[in-house]
């Protein structure tokens, strides 16, 4: 007979948030009064951010109802728009350059799981997007992607690897469709 998942062995302790539950429950109500809600304050946005954590540079657009998992495994580079519905589900370290579009409904997921083995462990990855990046709308990101400089991952595409520089990527999972020019 073959095994099965086994969801009442999973054991998540290997995991480790990286802050304390007093400053994880802090954050979750941040982002739900702040981030996931109508708020069109940037500059209120900006603030929690750092004071969580995040490494922020300057000119960042953070649009209503954006969830982020961690403020503290997040690196943002400047000038970055994060479109509305937009979810930064980092479980791992998210590194994010300059001038870059994550556009709305588009998901950065740093975690998955092994279904591979009976306990369905957890994975996680970090993920890099370089400087000039787009990510189309309703689009994902997983753990391990490195979205090179000025790469493009088109509308509800899916990054599993490395995206090459000035790469035009399309599909689930996406591949390269053409280059990227900017005039």
């Amino acid at each position: 007979m073959l095994k099965q998942v086994n969801l009442s062995k999973f054991n998540n302790t290997q995991y480790q948030i990286g802050a304390s539950k007093l400053k994880n429950i802090c954050w979750y109500l941040c982002n739900v009064l702040f981030f996931k809600s109508a708020c069109p304050h940037y500059s209120i946005k900006i603030l929690l951010l750092k004071l969580f954590g995040a490494k922020m540079g300057k000119n960042i657009l953070i649009k209503p109802h954006v969830n982020i998992k961690y403020p503290w495994k997040l690196i943002l580079g400047n000038d970055i728009w994060i479109g509305e519905q937009a979810w930064i589900d980092n479980l791992d370290m998210v590194t994010i350059g300059n001038n870059v579009c994550i556009s709305q409904g588009a998901i950065i997921l740093c975690g998955n799981h092994n279904y591979k083995i009976e306990t369905f462990d957890l994975i996680t990855q970090p993920i890099s997007i370089e400087n000039g990046v787009w990510i189309g709308a309703k689009s994902m990101v997983c753990g391990g992607a490195i979205c090179k400089e000025n790469s493009v991952l088109m509308v509800q595409s899916v990054a599993v690897g490395i995206l090459e520089n000035n790469g035009i990527y399309r599909g689930n999972p996406a591949i390269k469709i053409k280059e990227r020019y900017i005039e």
